[in-house]
């Protein structure tokens, strides 16, 4: 790859695997599985008082 050791050894995994032409495996979520997560999982309003009392 023609790295020096810092820049090697500075890579994270997956730039590693990017620059030997793997796959990562599963792709990228997409818009719409992100909508069917927000609806099963919506977030919850915090109870009152609970902001700002720490």
């Amino acid at each position: 790859l023609g790295l020096r050791p810092a820049e090697f050894w500075a890579l994270t995994p997956a730039e590693l695997r990017l620059m030997l032409g793997e796959q990562s495996g599963a792709p990228a979520m997409g818009r719409a599985r992100l909508e069917e997560l927000i609806a099963a999982f919506p977030d919850r309003e915090a109870p009152q008082g609970a902001e700002g009392d720490g």
